[in-house]
């Protein structure tokens, strides 16, 4: 199971304002999330089994009694052919369409077999992969596993400020952060230093079953950019997945298989010298409830 089916993820999001509130049905929970115009909508992920007739009629009934906008479910599975489906009648009737608002699981991910040997692992990788980790090992880089305190989660908050102004891509608050790692006790805060200057700060999740590569916020300066840090500090992340019995480890969110133009592509192309498995993991369903409400706030998105 993932972090993402789990009651202490959910109380994350109600901790850190992500959801507003957190539906139960028969084991299914449902996030209610808001979009914009005063409007909300309903997330579901789902895995491991068919989503039953009696169960999707509550789940939809929930979405008009409390008046969302749409109700999207997103699977989750590593073998996906094998875990996910929707009623073929519900389909035929068209209640869902296979589509998304937004996607929380992109639908390729890379991934690590972690029952692997240390030595087939690293055998699996590109040459260029093997190469930069001897490399920042052989420059004297070092990773350690940090406290999570306040004043280490403001020095990654500082960095990641600078990466996202350098790389342009999205951050989040200073407060999530925090209510990210002190929630949830499998989270692990990585630092790199070399000479005693710090040159990255990662997130990561650790967990039995999945251990995930989350966040991550680098310096710029180019003194530092040959010393291949990233590369070992993603060495020792799946050592330590490896170590407490992971089965999976999960780089997250790369470009879908001969796309072009994806503004992943930069980080697949990294993730990539790592494994070279990459699986469809997710699909996308979605009802609407407030059809012309939602095709107003997907036009004002478009022209922003």
């Amino acid at each position: 199971m993932s972090i993402w089916q789990t009651k202490i993820w959910w109380e994350m999001l109600l901790k850190s304002w992500q959801a507003k509130n957190i539906y139960e049905i028969n084991w299914v929970f449902i996030e209610k999330r808001k979009v914009s115009l005063w409007e909300y909508w309903l997330f579901i992920l789902w895995l491991e089994k068919q989503l039953n007739k009696e169960d999707l009629n509550k789940i939809l009934n929930l979405c008009k009694k409390e008046n969302a906008l749409f109700l999207q479910i997103e699977s989750l599975g590593y073998n996906l052919s094998k875990t996910f489906t929707l009623e073929e009648n519900e389909l035929e009737k068209k209640v869902f369409k296979k589509w998304y608002y937004k996607k929380f699981i992109t639908p390729y991910t890379a991934v690590i077999d972690t029952t692997l040997t240390e030595e087939q692992i690293l055998s699996n990788m590109k040459p260029k992969g093997r190469y930069n980790i001897k490399l920042a090992e052989k420059k004297w880089v070092q990773v350690n596993v940090v406290e999570k305190n306040d004043k280490n989660i403001e020095l990654f908050y500082k960095l990641m400020l600078e990466t996202t102004s350098r790389d342009w891509f999205n951050w989040n608050s200073i407060d999530y952060y925090k209510t990210f790692l002190y929630s949830l006790d499998n989270s692990k805060l990585l630092l790199a230093f070399y000479e005693w200057n710090i040159i990255a700060w990662w997130i990561f999740i650790f967990d039995s079953e999945i251990s995930i590569y989350y966040y991550w916020a680098s310096t710029g300066d180019n003194k530092y950019r040959n010393l291949m840090s990233p590369y070992l500090i993603q060495w020792e992340a799946i050592k330590v997945a490896k170590n407490i019995g992971s089965k999976i480890y999960d780089f997250l969110w790369v470009a879908w298989p001969n796309e072009l133009e994806s503004p992943l592509l930069w980080v697949t192309d990294f993730k990539k010298k790592f494994t070279s498995d990459i699986r469809n993991v997710s699909d996308s369903y979605i009802y609407i409830n407030k059809k012309y409400k939602y095709l107003l706030i997907q036009f004002l998105r478009k022209i922003k």
